[in-house]
Order: structure tokens, then C-alpha cells, then sequence
């Protein structure tokens, strides 16, 4: 794997774990009531976002290896351009349902290289 997608994988893990350690027993109410929450919460998925797409094009193999590649770019570019469109449930929804499982495959992807 070449250096540079093993930098992007791992800054995508670094915001994935801050994200679940940001959200670590909350609820969705509290993540609805806590803007400051919800900040954190969006920028580690811009991080995550941004940082696939540059894998996509430097690395296609290794990007789409990742179950929701497309998806998970394309909700960057909701929170970066549309942001006043975001669905805050369906942002929990994502950390609570999607995020677990994005953990795991960028996690075994790295522990592969």
C-alpha cells in the first residue's frame, strides 16, 4: 500500500475514534440538544469524507474496499455544502448504525498493510 493511502486510512480511523469517544453515552437527545456535539460530530465526518475521496483517487482499490465508500463521501459533501439540510437524526443514526462498521474495515485494512 503506498504511504500516502496509509496516512489517509489512518486519518480516517484517528476521526473515527474521536467520533465514537466524542459520542461515548450519549443518546440521541443529548446529541440534539448539544450543538457543540453536533459540531464535532460533522467535522470528524468532513474529515473521514474528504480523506476517502483523496484515497478514491489515489488509491481506487484500496477506497472501495470500504462497504460505503460512496455514501460516506457523499455526506461529506452534504455537511460541507448543503449544511443547512443536515438531518441530525440521520447523522445519529449513522454514528449509532454505520460508524461501528467503518471502524472495523479501515481498522483491518490497516492492520493488513
Amino acid at each position: 500500500m503506498p504511504p500516502e493511502s496509509l496516512k489517509l486510512l489512518t486519518d480516517i480511523a484517528q476521526a473515527a475514534d474521536e467520533l465514537s469517544a466524542f459520542t461515548a453515552g450519549s443518546d440521541l437527545n443529548r446529541y440534539l440538544s448539544d450543538a457543540m456535539l453536533r459540531r464535532a460530530v460533522e467535522r470528524c465526518f468532513e474529515i473521514i469524507g474528504e480523506a476517502l475521496a483523496q484515497l478514491r483517487k489515489l488509491d481506487p482499490t484500496t477506497a472501495e474496499s470500504i462497504s460505503d465508500w460512496r455514501s460516506i463521501i457523499s455526506f461529506r459533501n452534504i455537511l460541507i455544502h448543503n449544511y443547512g439540510m443536515i438531518d441530525h437524526r440521520k447523522t445519529w443514526d449513522i454514528v449509532e448504525s454505520e460508524l461501528p462498521v467503518l471502524r472495523q474495515e479501515v481498522n483491518a485494512l490497516l492492520a493488513d498493510s
